[in-house]
């Protein structure tokens, strides 16, 4: 179930609403929990009961870690870990070994590894992280443990979040999870309508729409299209990205505000980053401040020799490519950024600096798309085939045909991802994502929200195509 689904619009989430409305407020935890129960059922029951394993074990360590002291603190921190990753390693990525392993037997025409393929739970990439943080976090004592066990389960199963991020880890959920009376008001949910419904928009309106014509691209082989095709293609997916996570972003944003959440931002106008270094400060903002605080920073951080910082970022890049998904196509992606990141501590930004701010954010913006390609790809030699094309050069008519719907949906995505160059507007940006006493705001805002909420129920009744790219990871 994905939440630009007429099954969730219509059915699952107003019934919720109201039920969660009606609840009386000490219960209002249990109203969600059996919601994102029902809500992860519904898409993976099977894994279910795999999670509640892994739930338990960590809900368990976490407080053999708050009452015990010096090394058996660090043992049953390290038995959490172990667990989580190597829950993740065996469900997302043993298939992928496995694949390898036999080509490199095939070689010296050694017999294969007899396999079974492992199915991928939906959303074990972001509910891994949330659970390492929890234990973490009480570790470091950032948080004391929770002492319900269905506040636990609330925290990692929470519907709005679990499938696709924003990752809200421990220590900035717990005490909202424990009490947010001060935070179950009208405005908090007005604001979480109002941004569920512009990330519904953004997500409808306009990813899907740029979608359709990236994948007619990307279904062709690299000898099929020209340059015109490949450059268009690419576009198309860049702002498709965007607009589909950070409009998912925006909706599972929307609905923590309803129930009385604040769940941190996850994007903050990426493209109009003038480095690869600020790409990553505006970019899955929440992916970018968890391989910091919990990777990057126990790695050493900063506070190493200059040799180590740059080996520490090219893990840190690495990983957060493979996490994305298990191929080598993300792990070049991976370490394509991480080198621009250390280009960019060499001399890069030192030397864009003399060519104005327009000038590095299109070259910060072409190097994002190049790194798509590999993100995009099926495998590395298509992407390497696909740049290749990109700028060989040969501009003629593109080998598909595309609508006025599209090319209008173009522009303004293009308006929507570089509007916030300008500071004015960066401003006011900020100010829609707040809270507002004005009545002119809120009517502004309720009949923007109307309009949106009806073309974009429009479109998901009329139209097949509707996937959310992050659900795979």
């Amino acid at each position: 179930m994905v939440f630009s689904s007429s099954l969730f619009l219509l059915y699952f989430f107003p019934v919720f609403l109201i039920a969660y409305l009606l609840t009386p407020v000490k219960f209002k935890n249990y109203t969600i929990l059996v919601a994102s129960v029902l809500f992860y059922a519904w898409g993976a029951p099977k894994f279910i009961f795999v999670l509640f394993a892994v739930l338990v074990a960590d809900y368990f360590l976490g407080n053999k870690i708050y009452e015990s002291e010096g090394r058996k603190r660090k043992i049953y921190l390290i038995i959490s870990i172990f667990i989580n990753v190597g829950m993740l390693l065996y469900f997302k990525y043993s298939n992928f070994f496995v694949e390898n392993l036999n080509d490199v037997l095939h070689l010296f025409n050694i017999e294969n590894v007899s396999w079974t393929k492992v199915v991928l739970p939906i959303g074990i990439s972001f509910f891994t992280f949330q659970e390492m943080s929890y234990t973490i976090d009480i570790y470091r004592g950032e948080h004391k443990p929770l002492q319900k066990f269905t506040d636990y389960m609330l925290f990692i199963f929470m519907f709005s979040h679990l499938i696709a991020g924003p990752i809200v880890t421990y220590h900035i959920l717990a005490n909202d999870i424990v009490d947010r009376r001060h935070q179950l008001n009208n405005d908090f949910r007005l604001l979480g309508l109002y941004r569920f419904i512009i990330g519904l928009a953004k997500k409808v309106l306009i990813a899907n729409v740029l979608g359709e014509v990236a994948d007619d691209v990307f279904k062709l082989q690299p000898a099929e299209i020209n340059s015109t095709t490949a450059w268009l293609g690419i576009t198309a997916y860049t702002f498709q990205l965007y607009f589909d996570f950070s409009g998912y972003s925006d909706m599972a944003i929307g609905i923590g505000k309803f129930l009385g959440f604040n769940f941190p931002e996850n994007f903050n106008s990426p493209y109009i980053s003038q480095s690869i270094t600020e790409f990553w400060k505006r970019w899955h903002m929440t992916l970018s401040s968890w391989m910091k605080n919990y990777l990057y920073i126990p790695l050493g951080g900063n506070k190493v020799s200059v040799t180590r910082l740059f080996l520490n970022l090219w893990i840190v890049f690495l990983i957060s490519g493979f996490w994305h998904g298990a191929e080598w196509t993300f792990l070049v992606w991976g370490a394509y950024h991480g080198f621009f990141i250390v280009l960019d501590k060499l001399f890069l930004i030192k030397l864009l600096k003399q060519i104005g701010k327009i000038p590095r954010t299109i070259f910060t913006f072409i190097v994002a798309m190049v790194g798509w390609v590999f993100f995009r790809s099926s495998d590395l030699w298509y992407a390497i085939g696909f740049i290749k094309k990109m700028f060989s050069f040969q501009f003629s008519y593109p080998e598909i045909i595309y609508s006025n719907r599209f090319e209008f949906t173009m522009v303004l995505a293009i308006i929507f991802s570089f509007a916030a160059i300008s500071d004015k507007i960066a401003q006011w940006q900020c100010k829609g994502l707040n809270i507002s006493s004005s009545n002119f705001v809120l009517t502004g805002r309720v009949l923007l929200s109307i309009s949106l909420f009806i073309l974009a129920l429009a479109d998901i009744t009329s139209s097949g195509f509707n996937p959310f790219i992050y659900f795979r990871f």
